[in-house]
């Protein structure tokens, strides 16, 4: 069955793992961007594997449907481009992506009618090169070099991650409104005009021959703050409330 551009994904295949606490929590990490093709080659401790699905929790259902093979070979033998995941340089002839480069790339590859691999070393040692000989190219992730490992599950989420953010439309900065809107000019300008009146009684606009320009500055800070409507009325509140414990002093005294 042909899967359609929008629901295609690319299979993760993790190759001879060695412990299913990793593969319980690779299963999570797809899961968590919405990816559940996973293949395995080979796990160390057989399979089905018991840790495996006390670590994927309610990413189970990726285990359940995991396709178990013997090889890389029969492992990507419908795939039309696979990427090999590696920290360290193989001396190999073939391009070297960034995992967002390569997640990008199988997207188009995926809405063309491709199908896309991505290998993942066994926990101590990655990869042998026979298995990356295999692949079309290899994703490196940009890590500390001088301590480049990075668990199974981390690099799962990882591509994962960037596999869903190829294809995903989230803003990359949004505002939460919290139940208000952004005030208008005309409310802006009217708490302007409210705190000009009481800093006006309060005498802060001294000495004279100054306080345009204080009121002008004060307009500015009004100007570049994002206030919304409930901000505006909290600062009316504020000044109301001076104003009014002002008053109560000075009956005091």
């Amino acid at each position: 069955m042909t899967e359609s551009p929008s629901t295609a994904q690319p299979a993760f295949i993790l190759v001879r793992p060695q412990m299913g606490e990793n593969i319980g929590a690779a299963a999570r990490a797809m899961w968590n961007f919405g990816l559940d093709r996973m293949r395995v080659i080979a796990p160390r401790d057989g399979w089905p594997n018991e840790r495996a699905v006390a670590l994927a929790s309610g990413a189970g259902r990726l285990l359940d449907h995991a396709g178990l093979h013997e090889d890389v070979a029969a492992a990507i033998s419908d795939c039309t481009y696979v990427f090999a995941t590696t920290a360290r340089p193989r001396g190999m002839t073939m391009p070297v992506v960034t995992p967002e480069r390569a997640m990008q790339q199988a997207r188009a590859i995926l809405a063309e009618g491709g199908r896309v691999g991505v290998l993942f070393g066994p926990e101590r040692a990655g990869l042998e090169n026979d298995d990356i000989a295999r692949a079309n190219a290899i994703i490196s992730v940009p890590v500390n070099p001088d301590f480049p490992s990075l668990n199974l599950a981390q690099c799962v989420l990882l591509c994962a991650y960037e596999f869903r953010r190829a294809g995903d439309a989230t803003p990359p900065e949004v505002m939460e409104m919290a139940g208000t809107d952004f005030a208008t000019g005309a409310e802006v300008a009217a708490l302007g005009d409210h705190m000009e009146a009481r800093l006006e009684e309060a005498g802060f606009f001294f000495p004279p021959d100054k306080a345009e320009s204080m009121r002008r500055n004060l307009r500015q800070v009004w100007g570049r703050l994002p206030l919304t409507r409930a901000d505006v009325q909290t600062f009316h509140g504020i000044l109301r409330q001076m104003v009014r414990w002002a008053e109560g002093r000075r009956k005091d005294l």
